[in-house]
């Protein structure tokens, strides 16, 4: 059996993380009768090694608590893997695309400030260099 700190200090974690997880129910620690801690077993070591790895792949807790979920009904969760970094990866195109568009419009707006006077506020305007600006520019 091992402590939050123990468990933490074999997966290279904070107890902070343990303690995160078990709250978030990826981990499910039994309760010390003496003194009401957690205590894990060692089958929880491979577990949170295996939520640190799909945090790194991008996984989000409710998609790892799901691929769990079908582990533990002895289901493979392969195709559900699969299926969420599919999803992730179209996601993350569309989010690259739109963070390039943005940068593009970042640098086409600087580009066209460069050379424009500084504007006080008149009660009308309050930013005359981005009231100018338009997608068209």
């Amino acid at each position: 059996m091992l402590t939050v700190s123990q468990l933490a200090k074999h997966c290279n974690v904070t107890p902070e993380t343990v303690r995160f997880y078990s709250k978030k129910k990826l981990l499910k620690p039994t309760k010390n009768p003496n003194n009401g801690y957690q205590i894990f077993s060692l089958d929880d070591i491979p577990k949170l090694k295996f939520i640190r790895q799909a945090k790194l792949l991008g996984y989000t807790l409710n998609e790892i608590e799901e691929i769990l979920h079908h582990s533990m009904q002895s289901n493979s969760p392969c195709p559900i893997v699969r299926a969420f970094l599919e999803r992730r990866i179209a996601d993350n195109q569309q989010k690259i695309q739109a963070l390039l568009t943005l940068q593009k419009r970042m640098e086409t707006a600087l580009k066209d400030w460069k050379d424009k006077p500084n504007g006080m506020p008149d009660g009308s305007s309050i930013c005359h260099l981005i009231e100018s600006f338009s997608e068209d520019t």
